[in-house]
Formats: C-alpha cells, sequence, structure tokens
C-alpha cells in the first residue's frame, strides 16, 4: 500500500479517471471516477492496510484480491456490486457500483428513528445480502448503520463484502488489530471466538436496534465500556413493540447457538413488516437534504429488490402454535426457548396480571399441568398447587396455552445471575404477551380472558431430578377475566 494519495483527474490501471473524494474512514479512501472504457461513474475504494502493519503488505494485498473477488460474484440486489480489483503504485483498489443515497447512520442522525415497516423493510433486505454471502462461505464482519445505503424509494445496499474478511487476518491482528466497529460487534468475537454467520445477525439486530430507537444500544462512550456492555447488558427498547421487538432482541442473544436464525428472522421482520401495513419506507421527505449527505457510492436504477415488490403471502396455521410465514416454520410465536436474559420484547402487557413463581418456596407450591391443558380445582390463587388435569372441553378453572423452558447462560459467579430474579420475570412476560396476543389464542375468546406468567422460583430453579435435569419451565395461564370457569378451549382451532 502507499500513503501517497491519489489526485482527482489521476488516471488507475489507464482505465478509471478519479473525478473527486466521495468519503474516507478506518478501511480506506472512496473516490468517484469515470470508467473510461465504456463510460459510467463508479466508486473505487483503496484499501489501505491499518497503520503499523507495513510489513504485511503483500500479504494483505493477496488476501484483498482473493476475497473481494469471491465477494464479486455475489448476486443480490441488496449487495453493492463489485466491477474489478486493481493495483496502481502500490496500492489496492476496488471497483465497484455508485449509489447515490445517505447510509442508515445519516439517516437516523438526521431525522430520527425509523417507522417499524421502514426498518422491516430494511433489515429483510440487508438479512437477504447476508444469507447469500453466507452460503458462499462469506462473513461481512462489519455490518453497521455506516455501511448500509438507503434509498428515498426504500432500496438497500450493504457494502464492503470481502473488505473486512480480507483484513482480519491473524497476521495482521497480532498487533491488536480487530475488525469491525466495536459496538456492533458480536459478543464472541469479544471473546475471541472467529467470526460467524451468527456474528453478523447479532450485528444486523444491532443496526436495526439503532434503526428503529434512534441510539446506538452498547454505546458507552469508551471501547472498553461498549465490549462490556455487550457482554454484560440487556438493551431496553422504549419505542418497539410486538413482532419487530422479537426480532431484534432475538437477534441480540448472547449465545451464537441460542440466537435466531436468518430464516426465525426472516419470519418476524415479515410479521412486523405486514403489522405496519405494508412496506413502509423512507419517502423524499425523510432523506437528509443534498448538503447534509455524505454518501460513497452512487449509480443508477436497479430492480426493485422482492421484499419491496410483492407482499408476503398471510400466515396460515398448521398446527397448535404453529405458523408458516414467508414460507419459514415458527414455532409458537417464533419466541420459545431463547436465552434467558438476552430476549426482552416489549410488547403490550394487555390482560396480563402480575407474574408468579412456582415450585418450592413460591406463590404456586406445585405446578404439573402441561402445555395446552386444562385444569380445575379452583381459581389460580397464592399457596394452591395446581396438579389435577381435565379435559378441555370439560368445566375447568384455567388453562397452558403456552410454555418454554427457561436456561441460563452462565454468568460465572456473578451473584446477579444465580437466580436471574428480575431478567426472568421479565423474559416470561414478554413470552406469555406474545403468544397471548398472536394466532395461538382464538380472537374471539381474547377479550374475555386474562393471563398470568409462572416463573420457577429460587429453590426450583435449582432443583434437579433424580437424572440431574432442571424444571426450568415458563408457563403461560389464561382463565376468565370475571373469574368465571371455563368450558372450552381457549386455543384456536387447529
Amino acid at each position: 500500500m502507499t500513503a501517497t494519495q491519489p489526485a482527482s483527474g489521476r488516471v488507475l490501471a489507464g482505465r478509471y479517471r478519479l473525478l473527486g473524494e466521495l468519503g474516507r474512514g478506518g478501511m480506506g479512501v472512496v473516490w468517484r471516477a469515470e470508467d473510461t472504457v465504456i463510460g459510467r461513474h463508479v466508486a473505487i475504494k483503496e484499501v489501505r492496510l491499518p497503520s503499523g502493519e507495513g510489513q504485511d503488505t503483500t500479504v494483505f494485498a493477496e488476501r484483498v484480491l482473493r476475497e473481494v473477488r469471491t465477494s464479486g460474484r455475489l448476486n443480490d440486489p441488496a449487495i453493492v456490486t463489485v466491477y474489478d480489483v486493481i493495483t496502481d503504485g502500490g496500492a489496492t483498489y476496488i471497483v465497484m457500483e455508485l449509489v447515490e443515497a445517505p447510509t442508515l447512520a445519516d439517516l437516523v442522525a438526521e431525522r430520527g428513528p425509523l417507522s417499524p415497516g421502514a426498518v422491516a423493510a430494511i433489515g429483510e433486505q440487508v438479512l437477504s445480502a447476508l444469507t447469500v454471502a453466507h452460503r458462499a462461505g462469506i462473513v461481512h464482519r462489519d455490518v453497521k448503520p455506516s455501511n448500509i445505503m438507503v434509498g428515498a424509494d426504500g432500496r438497500v445496499k450493504l457494502t464492503d463484502f470481502g473488505i473486512a474478511q480480507a483484513v482480519d487476518d491473524p497476521r495482521l491482528t497480532a498487533s491488536g488489530f480487530l475488525v469491525g466497529s466495536p459496538a456492533f460487534m458480536a459478543p464472541e468475537r469479544i471473546s475471541g471466538q472467529d467470526a460467524t454467520p451468527a456474528s453478523d445477525l447479532w450485528s444486523l439486530g444491532a443496526t436495526l436496534y439503532y434503526a428503529a430507537e434512534g441510539t446506538v444500544a452498547f454505546d458507552r462512550g469508551s471501547t472498553a465500556a461498549t465490549l462490556h456492555a455487550i457482554m454484560t447488558e440487556v438493551p431496553p427498547l422504549t419505542r418497539t413493540h410486538g413482532a419487530l421487538a422479537s426480532a431484534i432482541m432475538a437477534l441480540l442473544v448472547t449465545a451464537p447457538e441460542a440466537r435466531a436464525t436468518a430464516e426465525q428472522a426472516r419470519a418476524l421482520l415479515g410479521m412486523a413488516r405486514q403489522a405496519s401495513g405494508g412496506p413502509t419506507v423512507p419517502g423524499q421527505a425523510d432523506q437528509p437534504t443534498a448538503q447534509g449527505q455524505t454518501a460513497r457510492y452512487a449509480g443508477g436504477p436497479h430492480n426493485p429488490p422482492t421484499a419491496l415488490a410483492a407482499e408476503p403471502a398471510a400466515p396460515r396455521r398448521i398446527g397448535r402454535g404453529m405458523l408458516i410465514a414467508g414460507g419459514v416454520l415458527v414455532v409458537a410465536a417464533l419466541i420459545g426457548g431463547f436465552l434467558l436474559g438476552q430476549w426482552v420484547a416489549t410488547p403490550d402487557p394487555g390482560a396480563q396480571d402480575e407474574t408468579w413463581t412456582w415450585g418450592k418456596g413460591g406463590q404456586i407450591p406445585e405446578f404439573t399441568i402441561g402445555e395446552g391443558k386444562c385444569a380445575s380445582g379452583g381459581p389460580l390463587a397464592e399457596n394452591r398447587s395446581v396438579t389435577t388435569t381435565v379435559d378441555c372441553s370439560e368445566v375447568h378453572d384455567l388453562q397452558v396455552f403456552a410454555a418454554a423452558s427457561a436456561f441460563s447462560p452462565g454468568f460465572g459467579d456473578d451473584p446477579d445471575y444465580r437466580y436471574p430474579g428480575q431478567a426472568l420475570i421479565d423474559w416470561a412476560r414478554a413470552r406469555c404477551a406474545l403468544s397471548f396476543q398472536s394466532e395461538l389464542i382464538d380472537a374471539e375468546r381474547r377479550e374475555q380472558l386474562r393471563f398470568r406468567a409462572l416463573v420457577p422460583s429460587a429453590e426450583q430453579w435449582e432443583a434437579t431430578d433424580d437424572n440431574g435435569n432442571h424444571d426450568r419451565t415458563v408457563h403461560c395461564v389464561a382463565y376468565d377475566a370475571e373469574g368465571k370457569q371455563l368450558r372450552e378451549t381457549v386455543l384456536a382451532e387447529q
């Protein structure tokens, strides 16, 4: 690489005439240029080696060429097209599509949080780009608002594919250089693990949080404090609700193996977009002015992405607690089994009563009714066990309409997580509220019902059976709002 900056008017590789600088960042400078062979304008990114790593110039350049050529074969409407990779004067340049649009970071900084429909539509497009890359074996490593371009019509372009991957080489990171923006870096990468597709999904969750809330979820003013927050904190959602909140928090699960998959996230984002009334996108009035833009790429029109071209089919039921949404199987409103303390969505609580504990030392000493089952023996009351199951077509007092096993991520000796306390309650309330508001519950019956989340007591949380297994089930229980007995199931027809 070279420290000498190309001047406007210079021609690179005998073909690309530099017209002016569009922007710059830690990874290099971006130029507007003209391809003199075919007469189109392009963006050219001069990729720089991080300072202090000059001895690895050859290794760096070779890897940039290999990785960017690989990413150049990716084909998705939301991926900036790579046209060429060249070397000139000892420097490496990437020639790519020019997209005239502000970044998501610019858009939110100037206009504030975006509408839920716009956030969901942007998320779907970025997710599409990531899915194509991941199938090709490419991990982006630096998904963040400033790497997402948003056009006035809502079309999205995810930039810098292959570049972050190319520079994340052990020979380059030995001195402490780590590719990616700290506030959008997945926790497993902070702990030293390799970047994976799940890492990109976490970064997408942090990015969508920023778009929906208008603030950076984990920014704490310093790199050290930010990284600590990513590893230990759950960001609150103050503006975002429903399926979009579920999508964001499911992507921000700390443990990669418990994080939402691309398919699960896509289904939730599709639901959020539908719930908002369609593919709401930032209009011309929402865009930064020309003076306020910091666009790095510009170009001509493209075919609208599928996410904005047509609405997905409405979800259809295939069984209790299961929906098909956008062709993806979603179980129990897409919220069961995520990592405790890392998914605290904020749905409308509606008819939800105070959360109680079950198990030894709890408000309900014993609770043995399974999901979908009904119980008699009196209404739910403190110090009264619930152990008698009856057919839901008979007279009964309550029904378990949903259940999920909560589990701890293993926070070592941190006393706040020995028994999850409020984190468990928040998770349980979100899970039960989302299930209650889903198609799981018969819509005509919902207004006549109230519900309550039952979480394990502290003693129950630590208890094990003869095989050493824990029962840390969260039960979502529904009952008549006026205290009357029920005579039929509260669940929708199969």
